[in-house]
């Protein structure tokens, strides 16, 4: 069993890293040489395997629950949070930022995994049932009776209060992303200088901008705390912001 967790997982990071890589080396070919930042950027995190392979994990532990990682990459979709990043150039490649992780997104993409955890739980249950003899009904209104039944809770709560924690928390998504301070672009080469407490902390990434694509890769000599090297690229697109008559404003 562990053996085919340790193959999933690797399949998984190993297909992200090629299209990362290809998705990088397509940018690095074809980006345009301007090194102006200036605009509001967002990023969506892809929560998605994330969030399957702590299900997984936690549902594979119970008697007789036969499920797999794919089954739950398969219900668990598009679940993403979001960053927002905005640079603002007061001298050539150079200027003020800020970054924050989106606390609605983050609620939202938490409420939806937990959600597609929630039916993936029935349909476990109902099968549970089914071989224990079980001839009641087992519609999802029933199921959800039961569950409120036995628990005193929905599925949903009973997921969240005893069941993996599918996301990290946001608290620690706003260590690695949240910040505000001084930037500099130049050949590559994005250093932000993050302001707090009276200490800075420097930040150093590669970077590739290709129209409204800005890609950050892998920070130069070091990941900051709370990434892995699996985190990267993260790639922001430049938001277009349009007038009543839709017409595009600068």
């Amino acid at each position: 069993m562990k053996k085919t967790i340790k193959t999933a997982v690797f399949t998984l990071v190993f297909l992200t890293l090629a299209i990362s890589t290809a998705l990088l080396s397509y940018l690095h070919f074809f980006a345009s040489e301007d090194e102006a930042l200036t605009g509001a950027w967002t990023a969506d995190l892809d929560m998605t395997e994330h969030a399957a392979v702590a299900a997984y994990n936690w549902l594979r532990d119970i008697e007789g629950v036969s499920v797999s990682l794919e089954d739950l990459e398969a219900c668990m979709q598009d679940l993403t949070i979001r960053v927002n990043l905005t640079f603002e150039q007061t001298a050539r490649s150079e200027g003020t930022f800020r970054c924050s992780v989106s606390p609605e997104s983050y609620d939202a993409c938490k409420q939806a995994a937990y959600g597609a955890f929630a039916a993936t739980f029935q349909e476990l249950l109902a099968e549970r049932l089914h071989m224990a003899g079980y001839t009641g009904s087992m519609d999802g209104e029933a199921l959800e009776a039961l569950v409120a039944e036995t628990f005193g809770i929905s599925t949903e709560e009973y997921l969240l209060s005893y069941g993996a924690e599918l996301l990290p928390p946001l608290e620690a998504l706003q260590i690695v992303y949240d910040g505000s301070g001084t930037y500099e672009a130049a050949e590559g080469i994005l250093t932000r200088q993050f302001d707090g407490d009276g200490a800075v902390t420097t930040r150093v990434e590669s970077y590739i901008r290709k129209d409204s694509t800005l890609v950050l890769s892998e920070e130069i000599g070091s990941v900051p705390a709370g990434f892995s090297a699996e985190d990267y690229p993260v790639v922001y697109t430049l938001q277009q912001f349009t007038d009543e008559a839709g017409r595009e404003m600068p």
